[in-house]
């Protein structure tokens, strides 16, 4: 699993006016009218069409945990698309993002700093420049180390440099060991 991809996630999910539906009769009623078919369903999760067709009917009521976890999954990822869309818009254009991290960081500087890694807990502000480019990485599939990468990005302008007041010279931020992980908009 992306732990930056599913951080955002969470963070956009957070921002739902309703909750998403929680029996898998429900679930599987909202997937059939999104997809437009039992058959859409049946393919996208792997199980057969007459399985989701009785899952509809609340025939069956209990799904295998493999199942439930891709149900849930599928159901959150089409949930209030337009709610989620107006949360990104938003978050990259006035509100910014939140991270709060307990990881390994360090950064690269000249001869004489203490650029020593150790672990920080940090609950940082970031700017909607890098909001947007988390959620637009995050878009174009991008890997967990690239989103990684601009978080980093953003620590060092944010944190280390304090928005230009200070460490001009910083050149790389190093940031590993990531324990705990959370995005809020």
């Amino acid at each position: 699993m992306s732990m930056f991809g599913d951080g955002l996630d969470a963070a956009v999910q957070k921002a739902f006016t309703r909750p998403a539906p929680k029996s898998a009769g429900a679930q599987m009623r909202y997937l059939v009218k999104q997809l437009k078919g039992t058959k859409a369903v049946a393919q996208l999760l792997r199980i057969s069409q007459r399985t989701v067709e009785r899952y509809v009917k609340d025939q069956i009521k209990k799904p295998r945990p493999d199942l439930a976890a891709r149900l849930e999954r599928e159901v959150k990822a089409r949930w209030q698309p337009q709610i989620r869309a107006k949360a990104r818009e938003k978050a990259a254009t006035t509100g910014g993002i939140v991270i709060d991290t307990r990881a390994r960081l360090g950064y690269t500087a000249p001869i004489g700093s203490t650029d020593q890694d150790r672990i920080r807990h940090l609950t940082v502000a970031l700017p909607p420049r890098y909001a947007a480019r988390l959620f637009d990485a995050q878009e174009q599939g991008a890997s967990d180390q690239q989103l990684r990468e601009i978080a980093a990005e953003a620590l060092k302008e944010v944190y280390f440099q304090d928005s230009g007041r200070r460490a001009g010279s910083l050149e790389e931020v190093r940031f590993t060991d990531i324990e705990h992980l959370d995005f809020e908009l």
